[in-house]
């Protein structure tokens, strides 16, 4: 049927084994008290969306009866809310009414599957539509129980209510105001009028949406007219022109800031300061920088001037090595000039933006929403219990509840994935208020139950032990059914694959096929409720496998109400655990799987995240981003706020990301593999937040979301362009127009850069005003206006949600510029480096927030060949970036000097291990041979040597005291650079190399060779022994600098003339290559000395050949064998 809406519904049946059924109108009515109703039970009600354009505005008017909004909009977000959306390339969205979502109970209002009272209509089981907070929406005044479809049949028939028989009223309902104030309790959106007006303005959106059944072009709405979102306009109006005050009102002054309202009683006070790094320290440190270079310069010219003549050969490689070394230092170390440390204040971010003030006399809170995206691929590599936990610690981070939205990238489409989700979902009703009430940290609950110490400390509540043993014993249920769901859903499907292929048996005896033919069945995955899983299947089918299966969009808890939620007592809720005055309400919680087709390249990660950047813009659009690896969770609950102060201080707006430095739990005690690698996230990290910024690692991080659309960010008015003061500060408070955000931007270029989606395109503009600093001081360029964004979300509808899923369709990026300007970058396995590096080429800077409690945790690989394989991912990468367009070489002139060094040195520094092999076997041919690099230990060669270690020593003592690492972490740090350069990053430059010179891509796969023994030690992953063929090169250089030690230590004690010198030389430099690789060869070793034999083979390869290469080279006198060996 066909609404006024211009949205086509189709009424159809599913069967139980997955097909479709078209009803027409009359029989969906003929029907309505049989089948459908629950007699058959085969066919559930199943509604196929047509994606409508974006500006219609579903259930606003039935058959010219206009339908009251309140109950519209709550109807519609409830079918939302209850339903799995499937689409794709070439097909229909389909909205599937969700009966249950999960086996367990379904209690909260807020969660999919939840049901309200039972319909009052004849022959319906239907449910009731109900509100975020669990209460039942009645359209009419005799309080007659109907569900959404029903009541839309009521309103297509005359709009006569089945109980009363009176006309639905619209209206008229006792929670209706006469005044358009905040009206929160019952979910309903009113609009604000902004301050110094009398009523309410025509340019709101909010209004002017609802009030116009005609198309809205909403970009020239936005750069065209003075429109507002919500409360608060997009510009401070002139009180003399406008409505309300008269005169200069409140928003005169002699400052000239006409229009916008003054608060004088308390100064200005910055929501972010910088420490710098005190004189004592810096001052030497860049001192003995200058040094070092000075004196590497004069022992590069000596040894230049000074050539071994005795072994030219063995010179030459040196001296090219350290050039090399010279070069790549001065890479790593020039960026280290300028570290800084910054600090936060979160009481003013609490008093500007959620304290009473004139412009926000209810104390709402004004802060901007934040989009959390996780993302996952595989349940059996990525456990869903650690995905859950991540989505546990979001759910229940400190910040406004209607602000915050998570979003879910389940990657493999996996049911495992979903129902895990909605298990999390469910068992954060208990968590989440557990949290708030109680001030627990960390909110990952399984990191939170397994903290060693007191868990009362500093708990101020009588309740607390009692609470924390009912929720242990949940979390302790929680993790059961997690990990029972793969043998659940596996039973589930075979017990429905076993029911059809009953169902075919039973035909093929009515209708006397021949019993021998072999019965075919899909063997389906099932959902909880009966029907097919539209993702991958455990037995892959067309259309349900890996790289082949329809766009997947769920949402799991709908939006909460903008009003507190308290819970019940302990009676209530059937624990007895009181939350009677705790906000019991949750985030709004997204599960989506982007569409996939053969044929398509996917782009791994980054393009599932700029699936979840589209799908968040068109859902809740929050002006912010925070990714997280799914193994990442929130160990700071107060860490986004901290973010979020560097965002939206003076200044902010030109800030496109906030970087938190990577923290990991369970790795040893002594950091074998240098896993916390704090050397880099508390020093490279720290000291390029002193330039532009921090490069962008991954996860952990804070987006400003206009920045990732690709836009440079906002112009600094010119001295000499300065205009008049009271006209700038007027413009520097309303929407960027088309052109101020991008002089190429205008309507024909928004399909080519972002796609066809009109909804995405309008979501732009919004996300970047309400971005924006507080406009609360004349240094602020771009702010906008206190109290701005006090009101909360629009409820979501049905068209959004069929736009939401048309934009993860395999073809929406098909000749558009998402992954090349817009979103995450392709084209490297590191995309989050190129990604940072693009926004800082575009002029943007980013700030580094290193927290007094660790921001985010997550984990790291402790084992070995793990380990490598990990670095050998990023160091290929580095390679990707060194021969693209990303190289820093070709970075443009709004990349800082020192900041381009840092990028350079990210694509140069694998080139390295090349260099360092060479050099790690010259101190073994140097005892071989019995020659040193230098003809002589000479005084001048000493000397150099001896001002270069203390200098470098001195360096690593200063950069302790300033990054705060230990001297331990600093040693393995330099440890495992060794052992990288020597494996992983050697076998990146090769990989590297075949791509970009022959088009050839070499995988290396791992084989375990041995496994841990006791499974109770957490670190039993330590002594785990993985064969791989990235050991090979650190074996050889361990040995033949061993062997070497022994042949020249022995011929020097025989020899008749012993130059110790030469063999003092050799040594030393073997056992310092050695000592580098002594953690290497301490995890070859496993636990208990257990070796791989391939270990010894290629130790006696390497002994007998350098035993005949010696013989070779120095053959035996004539007369010491008559019949020696002779090399041939």
């Amino acid at each position: 049927m066909s609404t006024s809406t211009g949205q086509t519904v189709r009424f159809a049946r599913r069967t139980g084994s997955g097909k479709y059924v078209n009803l027409s109108r009359e029989e969906v009515d003929s029907v309505s008290g049989g089948d459908l109703a629950g007699g058959a039970g085969e066919y559930m009600n199943y509604t196929v969306h047509i994606p409508p354009t974006p500006d219609n505005q579903p259930m606003e008017e039935v058959s010219g009866t206009p339908m009251d909004a309140t109950v519209a909009l709550k109807a519609e977000e409830q079918y939302v809310a209850s339903s799995l959306f499937t689409g794709g390339f070439n097909s229909v969205t389909r909205a599937h009414l969700m009966d249950k979502v999960i086996d367990s109970k379904v209690s909260h209002p807020q969660m999919a599957g939840a049901k309200g009272s039972a319909c009052a209509m004849t022959a319906c089981d239907g449910k009731v539509m109900m509100n975020e907070r669990g209460e039942d929406i009645d359209p009419c005044e005799c309080r007659f129980k109907i569900c959404r479809d029903c009541y839309g049949d009521a309103m297509d028939g005359g709009g006569t209510c089945p109980g009363c028989k009176e006309k639905y009223k619209v209206g008229e309902y006792e929670d209706d105001d006469e005044t358009p104030v905040v009206g929160f309790a019952s979910g309903v959106l009113r609009t604000l009028p902004a301050p110094g007006m009398g009523g309410q303005s025509s340019n709101d959106k909010s209004l002017v949406t609802k009030q116009t059944a005609e198309n809205f072009d909403h970009n020239r709405w936005l750069f065209e007219t003075k429109g507002t979102y919500g409360y608060g306009s997009a510009f401070w109006p002139n009180n003399k022109n406008e409505g309300g005050g008269g005169g200069d009102g409140g928003g005169g002054g002699d400052d000239g800031m006409d229009g916008m309202p003054k608060n004088d009683d308390n100064p200005w006070k910055p929501l972010t300061r910088k420490m710098p790094v005190p004189a004592g320290i810096i001052s030497p440190y860049r001192m003995l920088i200058v040094v070092r270079l000075v004196v590497l310069g004069f022992f590069m010219t000596w040894r230049v001037r000074h050539p071994n003549d005795e072994a030219y050969w063995l010179w030459s490689m040196s001296i090219v090595c350290e050039f090399w070394f010279c070069f790549s230092w001065i890479l790593d170390q020039l960026p280290k000039l300028c570290p800084i440390n910054r600090a936060t204040d979160l009481d003013v971010l609490a008093e500007k933006f959620e304290k009473p003030t004139p412009f926000n006399p209810d104390g709402r809170s004004d802060l901007p929403g934040i989009d959390f995206f996780v993302s996952t691929a595989d349940p059996e590599k990525e456990p869903p219990l650690v995905t859950s936990n991540t989505i546990l610690s979001i759910l229940a981070a400190e910040y406004p509840v209607d602000k915050v939205a998570c979003y879910v990238s389940d990657d493999g489409g996996a049911l495992l994935s979903f129902e895990a989700m909605a298990e999390a979902a469910s068992f954060a009703t208990l968590w989440v208020p557990f949290c708030r009430k109680h001030n627990i940290e960390p909110r990952n609950p399984d990191s939170y139950f397994n903290v060693k110490g007191d868990p009362t400390k500093n708990k101020l509540r009588s309740d607390f032990v009692r609470d924390r043993r009912r929720i242990k014993r949940e979390y302790d249920e929680f993790k059961i059914r997690i990990n029972g769901l793969p043998d659940s859903i596996r039973r589930r499907s075979d017990a429905f694959n076993a029911r059809e292929e009953m169902k075919i048996l039973k035909h093929m005896r009515e209708t006397g096929a021949d019993p021998l033919e072999p019965i075919r069945v899909q063997k389906a995955t099932w959902m909880a409720d009966g029907t097919h899983w539209p993702g991958t299947w455990a037995f892959p089918f067309a259309d349900h496998k890996k790289g082949d299966h329809a766009g997947i969009l769920q949402v799991m808890l709908r939006p909460p109400s903008p009003d507190p939620m308290k819970g019940g007592n302990g009676d209530e809720n059937g624990l007895m655990i009181d939350f009677h005055d705790v906000d019991v309400r949750l985030p709004m919680l997204v599960y989506v799987s982007r569409e996939k087709r053969p044929g398509y390249d996917h782009n791994k990660k980054a393009g599932a995240m700029n699936a979840l950047v589209r799908v968040s813009a068109i859902m809740s659009n929050g002006p912010f981003i925070l990714n997280l690896d799914c193994d990442h969770y929130i160990n700071n609950s107060m860490a986004i706020r901290e973010g979020m102060c560097f965002m939206l201080d003076r200044g902010g707006e030109k800030v496109c990301y906030v970087q938190f430095p990577q923290r990991f739990e369970g790795i040893d005690p002594s950091d074998r593999y240098a896993n916390h690698n704090t050397v880099f996230f508390d020093g490279n990290m720290r000291a390029l937040d002193g330039l532009q910024g921090p490069m962008y690692v991954g996860t952990g991080c804070l987006f400003r979301r206009y920045a990732l659309y690709g836009f440079d960010p906002p112009k600094t008015v010119d001295k000499d362009q300065k205009i008049d003061k009271k006209k700038n500060l007027e413009t520097e408070t309303q929407p960027l127009t088309a052109m101020e955000i991008d002089g190429e931007f205008h309507s024909s270029v928004l399909p080519r850069r972002f796609g066809n989606s009109n909804l995405l395109a309008e979501s732009i503009p919004i996300a970047e005003f309400q971005s924006r600093p507080l406009a609360d001081h004349p240094g602020v360029k771009y702010g906008r206006p206190p109290g701005a964004l006090t009101v909360g979300r629009e409820p979501i509808d049905s068209a959004h949600i069929s736009e939401a899923v048309s934009v993860i369709s395999s073809w929406y990026e098909d000749k558009t510029e998402w992954g090349d300007r817009v979103g995450w970058i392709y084209g490297s396995v590191t995309e989050d480096v190129v990604t940072g590096y693009r926004m800082h080429n575009r002029g943007w800077r980013s700030i580094y927030c290193i927290t007094k409690r660790d921001a985010f945790r997550g984990s790291a690989p402790i084992n070995l060949t793990d380990r490598l394989h990990q670095v050998l991912r990023w160091a290929t990468g580095s390679v990707e970036i060194f021969f693209s367009r990303n190289n820093a070489i070709l970075a443009t002139s709004r990349l800082k000097v020192l900041q381009r060094v840092a990028y350079l040195n990210v694509g140069i520094y694998p080139f390295t291990s090349l260099f360092l092999i060479v050099y790690c076997f010259l101190p073994a041919l140097s005892l071989f041979s019995g020659h040193f690099i230098v003809k002589s230990l000479d005084v001048m060669f000493l000397v150099y040597l001896l001002i270069i270690t203390v200098a470098l020593i001195g360096l690593a003592i200063l950069e302790v005291k300033w990054s705060g690492i230990g001297l331990e972490e600093w040693w393995r740090n330099e440890q495992f650079w060794l052992i990288s350069g020597t494996s992983a990053h050697f076998y990146a430059v090769i990989q590297g190399l075949l791509k970009v010179i022959a088009g050839i891509e070499i995988s290396f796969t791992l084989t375990s060779k041995s496994s841990g023994d006791d499974a109770d030690d957490i670190y039993a992953d330590l002594y785990l022994v993985k064969w791989s063929s990235l050991m090979l090169p650190p074996i050889t250089i361990m040995m033949v600098n061993i062997i070497a030690i022994v042949v020249g230590f022995t011929r020097t004690v025989y020899s008749e003339t012993p130059h110790w010198s030469k063999l003092m030389g050799g040594v030393f430099f073997s056992f310092w290559v050695l000592a580098h690789l002594y953690p290497f060869a301490k995890g070859l070793m496993g636990r208990r000395g257990k070796t791989p034999t391939i270990v010894f083979v290629w130790s006696g390869l390497i002994a007998i050949t350098i035993s005949l290469l010696w013989i070779a080279v120095n053959p035996p006198p004539s007369h010491a064998s008559a019949g020696g060996f002779q090399f041939p």
